[in-house]
């Protein structure tokens, strides 16, 4: 068995790189998969003819390297939560069409195929048919302005 593994090393290499990504999916830290970066670092340097010792050179500063400098940013991005907007704020910066007058204090406009009650934003007045930009929700109101050309 040791001068099976000492002639093919790489084959090793890449096994123990297959056992620490599987127990990666289970883990889902992102660790165990850096590490199994390095191992098939390793299984390159063994199977170019490296010596035992070089391949756990590389293994180990492979590894590190990569724990270090990328998994950081990998697990901020990971957990940083959706980018995208949902529900009610999602409408914000999308037309409308004014279907009732709109106001300072009332009105109702036609907004993504709902209807909705709404007021200007400022002073002014917006007759139906008038198409208007949502600048954002207030409660169960959306609150528009002009459309600018």
């Amino acid at each position: 068995m040791i001068d099976w593994l000492t002639d093919h090393g790489w084959a090793a290499w890449i096994g123990i790189a297959v056992v620490l990504a599987v127990v990666e999916m289970m883990s889902l830290d992102l660790v165990l998969l850096m590490f199994a970066i390095g191992a098939l670092g390793a299984a390159v340097v063994s199977g170019l003819g490296g010596p035992l010792w070089l391949a756990l050179l590389v293994f180990a500063a492979l590894s590190l390297a990569l724990v270090f400098t990328v998994r950081p940013p990998l697990v901020e991005r990971l957990h940083a939560g959706p980018t995208l907007h949902t529900g009610h704020q999602n409408l914000v910066g999308h037309a409308a069409l004014v279907v009732e007058p709109v106001d300072a204090r009332q009105g109702r406009v036609q907004l993504g195929g709902e209807l909705w009650s709404a007021r200007a934003e400022g002073d002014a007045v917006f007759d139906t048919g008038a198409e208007v930009n949502v600048t954002r929700i207030d409660g169960a109101t959306a609150v528009v302005t002009g459309k600018e050309s």
